[in-house]
């Protein structure tokens, strides 16, 4: 079962739409026991980084196991953020910190928020962008990832400098992009992360 956690922070149902496209139902819940059972688990994301952290904590714990067993999951924009350590959005908060590294502002002399279109440049081998390497992808940020640990990080794009696009370790798969915006090559990589046998 590919499963949407509500957490009332994500663009739910065009997520939802987009697995559908695709030949393949994806349930929208924030009923604990379904998370639980989710084979394949997606948090999506739109707000601010504390906010978002209040709303998941009834699932941190979930989420977290998911992960261990080794089953696939995809954090989705403000999803990709909140699985760092930190942000300069919210300094008081902690990040599931799964990956370690920070999250802050675009830098000035760049338009913020960074919306519209940006090609996606892959840095390494990662199932999820098989396909996809030298697509456009649909962005909406104002803050961007920065890891400690640069193998973890899939793919960027170019806004000045190199904007962190996408990041990935094991079993868990992130982009700042929103693949349900963006058409066929989005599309691609909602069906690869479906293909995952891990």
């Amino acid at each position: 079962m590919i499963t949407i956690i509500d957490y009332k922070s994500g663009n739910l149902r065009s997520i939802s739409n987009s697995f559908k496209k695709i030949g393949y139902e994806a349930k929208i819940t924030d009923n604990p026991s379904d998370i639980s059972n989710a084979k394949h688990l997606v948090l999506p994301g739109v707000g601010a980084f504390g906010t978002a952290m209040k709303n998941i904590e009834p699932f941190k714990d979930i989420i977290y196991e998911h992960i261990n067993d080794g089953k696939p999951f995809l954090g989705i924009c403000l999803g990709l953020q909140v699985l760092l350590s930190s942000s300069d959005e919210s300094p008081n908060t902690q990040g599931l910190n799964i990956f370690n590294g920070h999250v802050e502002k675009i830098p000035e002399g760049r338009k913020i928020p960074h919306m519209g279109w940006n090609q996606l440049k892959q840095t390494k081998s990662c199932p999820i962008l098989d396909g996809v390497d030298g697509e456009y992808f649909y962005f909406v940020h104002s803050y961007h990832a920065v890891l400690n640990d640069t193998d973890n990080l899939s793919a960027t794009c170019d806004y000045g400098f190199d904007l962190t696009a996408a990041i990935s370790k094991d079993n868990t798969f992130a982009t700042q992009f929103h693949p349900e915006k963006s058409g066929v090559p989005g599309l691609k990589i909602l069906k690869n992360f479906v293909d995952l046998e891990i």
